[in-house]
């Protein structure tokens, strides 16, 4: 009995140790309280340029993998207008970053009136210096009045005339071959003969297709219209003339009078000198 009761005794102490445990415990973690505000974080500034580093390389990236593929053939061409300070000037430097590209003026026309004066212009420059060549045209401006940039995709029907030229070539190889092996009498001869000219007027259409759509896509065509706007100013109606321009009126209508004289006495050359003759013989019958 007494054993048993020793054993109560323990059992009792041991759990009223872990309950004390505990309750000790959980007084010791600390409470969490909702009153406590988050700190604001802010960014500075080399977060920010850590932002516009990685966007900077995502762009070109992205404008990497836009580029156009160099086996595409693009025919580039531009116009516009553009208001100017000078004319002469702005077309001057125009001129000289053309030449720096290696390209060159094919037509200028230009206009003067009493409102503005006017420069229109062609420059055929390199397809890879075409987007270099617009931004250097920009520098000299004041105003533009617009600029229209188009593309004409070409790669199909060059790829197609390559590949049916290609083929008219192997025509025109297994007919010059029956030429000269199997084409025996004349009518035969003048029958492959004419396969061949017309198989040869098909290659050189070709062929020259070919080479106008590779110089329309190496260079590409910028029309330029620069103009520059002056004080209106009305036309008189009637112009005095100064007394220097009287004087050269006057020396003028001079020698031109003496021109005239003397080329009327050479076309009338025989009569003055039948005159003189008849003068002398008159003369010598009165003596």
């Amino acid at each position: 009995m007494k054993a048993n009761q020793l054993k109560n005794v323990f059992k009792i102490v041991f759990i009223l140790v872990m309950l004390v445990a505990v309750v000790a415990c959980n007084n010791n973690v600390p409470k969490h309280d909702e009153s406590i505000s988050l700190s604001e974080v802010e960014l500075n500034e080399d977060f920010e340029s850590i932002i516009q580093d990685n966007t900077a390389k995502v762009l070109k990236q992205d404008a990497s993998t836009n580029a156009i593929p160099k086996h595409l053939k693009i025919i580039k061409s531009a116009k516009a207008k553009y208001k100017v300070k000078d004319v002469k000037k702005a077309t001057d430097q125009i001129k000289q970053v053309a030449f720096k590209y290696s390209a060159y003026i094919s037509d200028l026309r230009f206009e003067n009136n009493l409102y503005k004066k006017e420069n229109r212009f062609t420059i055929k420059i390199p397809e890879h210096h075409f987007d270099s060549m617009m931004d250097s045209i920009s520098n000299f401006v004041e105003f533009i009045d617009y600029e229209n940039i188009t593309t004409q995709d070409v790669t199909e029907e060059y790829i197609d005339i390559q590949s049916r030229l290609k083929t008219k070539l192997e025509v025109k190889q297994r007919y010059e071959s029956i030429l000269r092996k199997n084409a025996i009498t004349v009518e035969d001869i003048l029958a492959t003969e004419d396969k061949l000219r017309i198989i040869q007027e098909e290659i050189e259409a070709a062929q020259g297709r070919l080479k106008y759509l590779t110089n329309k896509v190496s260079y590409s065509t910028i029309h330029i219209d620069l103009y520059e706007t002056v004080e209106y100013k009305e036309e008189p109606t009637a112009y005095n003339k100064t007394f220097w321009s009287k004087i050269k009126e006057g020396i003028s209508f001079g020698w031109s009078f003496l021109e005239s004289l003397f080329i009327g006495i050479i076309h009338v050359w025989p009569l003055i000198i039948i005159g003189a003759l008849a003068f002398l013989y008159i003369r010598k019958r009165r003596k």
